[in-house]
């Protein structure tokens, strides 16, 4: 399905800008860098991670989701994920209240660092959740309903701008290993499993899919 494949080619762009930010964080926390390449990280995430590529999963995969796979919009993956999608949007607002101030005085820059780290980490885990969890489960659940294809919502100018403005800055600063950063598959590496959300399985299996997950092991 083009949709869901173009989400996670994004996915693998937004991916290392997250790491870059976080090098750009520390370098401006050090007296490395200054506030000049602030607005490109900025305009990246706001209008291609958030208006572009979050505003497509918001406005035409999961809807898709609840109006033609049948899928409670109330509790469950849907609401959990869009939830996420606030809770970044407030994470960067932190970033942005700090990142392009001229100067750092005491304490802000160990406030933005960590402010940088948090955003970044809560971004990758959905990130993760996603790609391991949401796009395949939709693809599939989608399929069985008939839909095969989604429709596509073309990037904006200022979007497409935003994407390619700030792609160079990840040779710029490079990302670096980040030890703290919990990343992997399955439900478990959501923010909202086990609070908003018990898993895929049992917030969207049904009673075949179980059987036939027992009849597969046995």
């Amino acid at each position: 399905m083009r949709l869901l494949d173009e989400l996670r080619a994004e996915h693998e762009r937004i991916d290392p800008v997250l790491g870059s930010l976080c090098t750009y964080a520390g370098r401006r926390a050090r007296g490395e860098a200054g506030p000049g390449d602030a607005g490109a990280f900025l305009r990246f995430f706001l209008l291609f991670a958030g208006r572009y590529h979050h505003a497509r999963e918001e406005q035409i995969l999961l809807p898709a989701l609840v109006e033609r796979a049948q899928l409670s919009p109330a509790r469950g993956p849907i609401p959990s994920l869009l939830q996420q999608h606030r809770d970044i949007a407030v994470l960067l607002d932190e970033v942005g209240a700090l990142l392009p101030l001229e100067r750092l005085e005491a304490g802000q820059g160990a406030a933005l660092t960590a402010a940088a780290t948090r955003y970044a980490h809560a971004l990758w885990r959905h990130i993760d959740a996603e790609n391991s969890v949401l796009l395949p489960e939709s693809e599939a659940r989608l399929a069985r309903a008939g839909v095969l294809e989604l429709p596509e919502r073309p990037i904006g100018a200022e979007e497409q701008t935003a994407h390619d403005v700030a792609l160079p800055l990840v040779a710029r600063y490079p990302p670096q290993h980040d030890r703290t950063a919990v990343r992997g598959e399955g439900c478990v590496v959501c923010p909202s499993y086990g609070t908003s959300c018990d898993g895929v399985e049992r917030e969207w299996w049904t009673d075949h899919e179980w059987d036939d997950f027992f009849h597969r092991v046995g």
